[in-house]
């Protein structure tokens, strides 16, 4: 080559350079975009499957944007709708996600949830939510009375007048879960880019996508998008977007660990057709939390606290637990949903063009992103061999306040509940 590029013209040395510097170009098997929980558990089980697997992440952290403003629950889907993909991806999670979370030592407590009613219409309305979640396969729920209600929760506001009783809910850590399951790829040789924005890319002859990126290309022979609050925007590299993301925020208020005993279960309000409600819950780390919100709004990015909607939640926390009154709040935060024009996920594969869609994922992203992963693996036939990954979880060591180390990579801790309850747990982890 040396030879050749001292006798050709300029001209011609511009067209080797080109040619050296496309032959330097990354190749994967597999592409994604999107470093939430669902990327991160897409690159987890694909990288376990044996494919060369690259995460592009927009923004300099992993678990930002929709996935650092959730509530840390892993719901059963009792209430999904039949038949819908959402219902299927929180169906089998409710076998993946225990498995996982042992496995890797991952922190989690079974707290189960309480449906509560507060009045005779809500009471009117329980038989039937009963009813969903035993066709839903969530076969332990049942109905109880006012003083059974009161036994399992005696702080509670005794104005309620029943409860149906949802076995299996979780609180999880929203954090350590995808960040775990992102790390042990990487572990196993997968690339992890964060600060990667993809700008665009097209299909080349011979079944490879160009992807144009910040960090500069990529060439993947399939690729896959589960951006989240992006998704739609990200479509339109592969087709005209199918659906469009309408941004929904939560608002969350968070008490201090003092008030930890005054609630066991997770407590749940009679849904509406449009929002599962406000919720009162323990945080894994000990933390009572009201909230979210469901407010619509355009704007994808820096969801905004607003004080009102925050006494607002309060208020009704308050009723909820009157003894929540004597805790301070400690921390408020807001997060986006990335709700879309219809109430179930957009799960879409071109196999023609090596695209697969994951979008539309709305507040069940956490509880559903390894039944989501497994979804979109089998999806990519592969006859490579598959990795087993070691059962132990990465050591952790704290660096600063809010940052941690694994295996010399550090990690921002990205979520509220987890800057606020973490550090306290090290020990123990």
């Amino acid at each position: 080559m040396a030879t050749k590029t001292r006798v050709v013209t300029w001209n011609g040395l511009r067209v080797l350079c080109l040619l050296i510097t496309m032959s330097s170009v990354p190749v994967y098997d597999v592409a994604i975009i999107g470093g939430g929980a669902v990327g991160c558990a897409i690159v987890h089980e694909l990288t376990g499957r044996g494919l060369k697997t690259v995460l592009c992440e927009q923004n300099s952290q992993l678990v930002q944007e929709a996935s650092a403003g959730n509530s840390g629950i892993v719901h059963t889907g009792f209430d999904a709708t039949p038949s819908t993909i959402e219902h299927q991806c929180l169906e089998d999670a409710r076998i993946l996600n225990k498995t996982i979370y042992n496995k890797y030592n991952l922190p989690f407590e079974e707290r189960g949830a309480l449906l509560v009613a507060w009045n005779q219409d809500q009471m009117s309305k329980l038989p039937s939510l009963l009813k969903s979640a035993h066709n839903n396969g969530v076969t332990g729920a049942r109905l109880i009375s006012r003083a059974d209600l009161l036994r399992r929760e005696p702080h509670l506001n005794p104005a309620a007048l029943g409860a149906m009783i949802i076995p299996g809910e979780l609180v999880v850590d929203p954090w350590l879960i995808p960040i775990t399951l992102a790390h042990k790829a990487w572990m196993q040789g997968s690339m992890i880019m964060r600060d990667c924005k993809v700008l665009g890319g097209h299909l080349e002859t011979g079944s490879h996508w160009l992807l144009e990126t910040s960090r500069g290309p990529i060439k993947s022979r399939v690729v896959i998008n589960c951006t989240g609050l992006q998704g739609d925007l990200v479509e339109a590299i592969n087709q005209p977007s199918p659906f469009e993301i309408h941004p929904r925020k939560g608002q969350f208020a968070v008490f201090d660990q003092s008030a930890a005993n005054l609630l066991h279960s997770i407590i749940l309000p009679v849904p509406t057709e449009r929002t599962k409600g406000v919720l009162v819950f323990p945080s894994v780390y000990g933390n009572i939390v009201v909230g979210p919100t469901a407010e619509d709004q355009t704007a994808r990015e820096n969801p905004q606290v607003h004080p009102k909607v925050i006494d607002e939640l309060v208020a009704y926390a308050h009723f909820v637990l009157p003894q929540l009154a004597e805790h301070p709040v400690v921390a408020t935060y807001a997060g986006l949903r990335p709700a879309t024009q219809t109430k179930d996920y957009h799960f879409i594969v071109d196999r023609d063009r090596g695209w697969v869609t994951v979008g539309g994922i709305r507040s069940t992203g956490l509880s559903a992103c390894l039944a989501i992963a497994r979804r979109v693996a089998n999806a990519i036939p592969t006859s490579k061999p598959h990795i087993t990954y070691p059962e132990q979880r990465p050591e952790i060591r704290r660096i600063a306040d809010d940052t941690v180390e694994m295996d010399g990579v550090s990690y921002h801790l990205t979520h509220p509940l987890i800057r606020l309850g973490f550090p306290n747990k090290m020990a123990k982890l």
